[in-house]
């Protein structure tokens, strides 16, 4: 299952990804992280210290690895310098899965605990002027494109903030997408934008309310979201103890905010994926980005990418 979290910037949705990704953890339950946010504060939120933090390897540092192992020996691919963060699998392509050990995951993910995790790398000055941050999150949105994943098996993504997101089709690679939304007119709002964004791609869009004091913030929320809003996150003390640095096992944070991330976790859990539905989104961005400035870019015509009998799905072959 890949599930992302998104909301307005300072609403909480790192720190609420990472309470997610820890009761995942805590659980037994195979999770793979990847921070895809312009600002890379989730490592830290799970408990590594700032040097370690920075010490992280990158997805955006690997794109050329990225692309030369996806690749493979598909024929509709020339080389990897052809390949765009939207390009397809397709027969001949390799493969991945969330927890398997490849040249990718060697180079790009570490283990946190019991958590694979994966960062897209931050924004720095030498990027200033000369570069998009989506070409940073475009490593994460090529790999989402190639991975297969099963039940039981969660990825889980800290995205960027707003409707940043909508600049690439990132935002369909999602089985459920929570938007964190605190008790404001103005986090309301980008919930709104964001559904009216997402509503003609049939994203599962969930709000999660955040730093929620009072019954007034409680009936706020309500009477704003209504029926998307499948529950809220009271202010913790156990989240003020891990800003701190005094990190504690997630099952002490308290009895509510438990209760909100196990109603999130059966949100998962009772969504089936459409295979089909899912590479024919894949495709449909791709051929949106090869028209509107891939194939200028590489020179080529990144529309024959596209193999029109090959879906992604689990236990597919990629054989020719």
């Amino acid at each position: 299952m890949k599930i992302a979290f998104v909301g307005k910037g300072g609403s909480g949705k790192t720190t609420l990804s990472s309470l997610f990704v820890s009761y995942l953890a805590d659980a037994g339950k195979p999770v793979l992280a990847i921070d895809a946010d312009i600002n890379q504060h989730l490592a830290v939120a799970l408990g590594a210290t700032e040097e370690e933090a920075l010490a992280w390897p990158t997805l955006g540092d690997n794109m050329g690895l990225i692309k030369d192992y996806l690749r493979g020996d598909n024929p509709r691919i020339p080389s990897a310098s052809a390949m765009i963060k939207t390009t397809p699998p397709g027969r001949g392509s390799r493969l991945v899965t969330p927890f398997e050990d490849n040249p990718v995951t060697d180079a790009c993910f570490r283990f946190l605990g019991d958590v694979r995790l994966g960062v897209t790398g931050q924004f720095d000055e030498d990027d200033l002027g000369v570069a998009c941050y989506h070409s940073k999150v475009g490593a994460a949105e090529l790999l989402l494109n190639h991975l297969v994943d099963s039940p039981g098996e969660y990825v889980v993504m800290d995205m960027t903030a707003g409707a940043d997101a909508f600049a690439s089709g990132l935002f369909t690679r999602f089985d459920v997408t929570f938007l964190v939304c605190e008790p404001t007119l103005r986090s309301v709002g980008v919930y709104r934008q964001y559904a009216d964004h997402a509503r003609d791609f049939g994203v599962h869009l969930v709000a999660v309310g955040n730093k929620v004091t009072d019954a007034e913030d409680v009936a706020f929320l309500q009477s704003s979201l209504g029926p998307a809003l499948l529950g809220w996150l009271e202010s913790s003390g156990h989240v003020r103890a891990g800003e701190r640095g005094a990190s504690r096992p997630i099952g002490e944070l308290e009895p509510h905010n438990l209760e909100t991330l196990a109603s999130m976790l059966s949100t998962v859990d009772g969504v089936t994926r459409d295979w089909a539905r899912y590479q024919r989104q894949a495709v449909d961005f791709h051929l949106r980005n090869a028209r509107a400035w891939g194939n200028g870019r590489v020179g080529e015509d990144l529309e024959a990418q596209v193999d029109p009998v090959f879906v992604l799905g689990p236990g597919v072959s990629t054989s020719l």
